[in-house]
């Protein structure tokens, strides 16, 4: 299993954030931390869970500040949970998010949710929908709101079999079947898809065809160089040029968020498009062959790769921080593939 990744910028009271603020432009926060000025309470509604019963969390965050807080929506608890922002064990071990990996733009205000001093914000959220409730026994629960942890809650459940994925589109004469597109739509994602194709061919022919070491395009997203992680990430980018080549892959449009697209990594080779996606530019930076790329990665049987840092500065950043990370990161591969500006 992936290691779990840190979702929210620190509260920040009366203040607003960056626009460029994503999961993980700052600093992790120590796990366990408690905000001065949220305060979040995790239950349960039983102790023990049969097979058929829904585990359904309850959260409240309650500002006990002084000032209005700045809540980042996409990584507040929710009924169509967006990020990982629960952790769960199961007699002391992981357990996996199954739910879906975004690609978003910048935030903007409209992303924020604003809570006065205190007020309390409640949801609730339906936890098999989106980690693997498969295995039996002892489980413990928490929430990340910000900068805030809750109280842990224990349970038992009873596993149950994971909920089906819809069957597959069936197969065409082409590589690609789209779903829920206009005819225009397939047109724009046809070229996109040919546009990441050739992407990810030029960043494994630069891998295989270049002689291993510190230079400047390996460094800026992948960190300090090693031998290991230059194999790591040929062998990725074989894996994303193969599947683009050889795969069947369905592009659905049905997607109305104003992200770039979304996949369930345990669901290849289906990618979900939504509205930034057709105002992006066919190649370069944040492009529209560029985000096949990074999603294409996301999937366990290509590179498996978790979001732990949006847009090409925190990329940057991570690289030089935490080069094990760069390595794991989906928009780092985006934007190693897409070479913009050109790096040599």
């Amino acid at each position: 299993m992936r290691a779990t990744r840190f979702l929210g910028p620190i509260l920040l009271l009366g203040l607003a954030l960056p626009a460029c603020a994503g999961p993980d432009d700052v600093d992790d926060v120590e796990v366990g931390k408690q905000s001065t000025e949220l305060r979040v309470v995790l239950s349960l509604d039983r102790a023990a869970y049969g097979a058929q019963d829904q585990v359904v969390a309850s959260v409240s965050i309650t500002n006990v500040g002084r000032s209005t807080a700045k809540l980042l929506s996409w990584a507040l608890p929710q009924a169509d949970l967006e990020e990982p922002v629960f952790r769960l064990t199961v007699d002391g071990h992981s357990v996996p998010y199954v739910g879906a990996h975004y690609k978003r733009p910048r935030a903007e205000e409209s992303d924020f949710v604003q809570l006065k001093a205190g007020e309390t914000l409640s949801r609730s959220v339906d936890l098999g929908l989106f980690y693997d409730l498969s295995q039996s026994g002892a489980y413990s629960f928490r929430v990340d709101v910000e900068s805030a942890s809750s109280n842990t809650v224990s349970a038992s459940v009873e596993g149950r079999a994971a909920k089906p994925s819809p069957p597959p589109p069936e197969p065409t004469d082409g590589p690609l079947t789209f779903s829920n597109c206009t005819l225009d739509q397939q047109q724009q994602a046809a070229e996109a898809a040919g546009v990441a194709g050739d992407m990810s061919d030029s960043a494994l022919a630069y891998l295989t065809g270049t002689a291993p070491g510190p230079t400047q395009r390996y460094t800026t997203w992948f960190g300090g160089f090693s031998s290991a992680g230059w194999d790591t990430a040929t062998d990725h980018y074989g894996a994303i040029s193969d599947a683009f080549a050889t795969q069947h892959v369905n592009i659905d449009c049905k997607c109305k968020k104003k992200y770039y697209a979304y996949v369930y990594p345990n669901r290849p080779y289906e990618i979900f498009v939504c509205k930034v996606f057709w105002t992006a530019p066919m190649s370069g930076t944040d492009s529209k062959g560029g985000t096949l790329v990074h999603e294409m990665s996301h999937f366990d049987v290509t590179a498996g790769t978790d979001d732990w840092a949006y847009g090409q500065s925190a990329c940057k950043s991570l690289a030089l921080s935490d080069p094990e990370r760069a390595l794991d990161n989906a928009d780092s591969h985006e934007y190693f593939a897409e070479n913009t500006p050109a790096l040599p």
